[in-house]
């Protein structure tokens, strides 16, 4: 008699819930971050305190986007490795929602100037011909916690406003003023290649493998 096939079911049971392990909490972004300009690291600590930038109302948006050129090439039908990528520039800005309007925000928003007042109880800023480097942030940066309160920080070297500005004003509520800043390089810097962004984020615990090797041992 013929004896008819046996099927064998694969085990599955490595197949997980979820991807959620003991490093998690480190790399989960929370909260809307703080806004800073100047900031940076020296003897060994940040200057978070002396550089915040003004509250802000509804977070703060980091992108940054490399520019990819597809060359149209005869018989090359698909996107193909190594050949559709050629990277041709990038962009980098922050879209910020400032509760705060103050006359260094108006003047970066408005790439404008302070003028004289005819009233010494008020300040005034005024429009002008030309940007100027006084125009451009300097170290302008986010800076966001993770759920174990680590930071994660983005440092623009050079920033300029580029949307103006506009305000919101509603009845009950408090406006929020956009600024939309993007980084830009340096002519002195030498490299006009690539953006001057850096992110920063925390360092990975690790588990040390003798230690867990060691508990696992039976002995003699």
């Amino acid at each position: 008699m013929k004896k008819g096939k046996v099927n064998i079911m694969p085990d599955y049971s490595n197949v997980l819930n979820h991807g959620v392990t003991s490093a998690t909490p480190d790399k989960i972004l929370l909260g809307a971050g703080t806004i800073h300009v100047g900031l940076e690291y020296t003897n060994g600590s940040w200057n978070f305190n002396d550089t915040i930038f003004g509250a802000t109302k509804g977070g703060s948006k980091v992108t940054i986007t490399p520019e990819i050129y597809d060359p149209e090439i005869d018989g090359v039908n698909v996107k193909t490795k190594g050949i559709s990528d050629i990277k041709t520039g990038e962009t980098a800005q922050m879209e910020v929602n400032f509760a705060e309007l103050t006359g260094e925000l108006i003047k970066k928003l408005t790439l404008g100037k302070t003028g004289t007042s005819a009233d010494s109880n008020m300040n005034l800023i005024e429009g002008k011909p030309q940007i100027e480097s006084g125009d451009y942030f300097e170290k302008f940066a986010f800076v966001g916690k993770t759920v174990t309160g680590k930071p994660i920080i983005v440092i623009f070297d050079y920033a300029i406003c580029t949307n103006g500005l506009g305000t919101d004003a509603q009845n009950k509520s408090n406006s929020a003023i956009s600024a939309t800043v993007e980084c830009r390089a340096d002519l002195s810097g030498g490299n006009l290649d690539v953006l001057p962004y850096h992110i920063y984020y925390p360092t990975e615990t690790t588990t040390s493998s003798s230690s867990s090797s060691s508990s696992s041992g039976t002995g003699n």
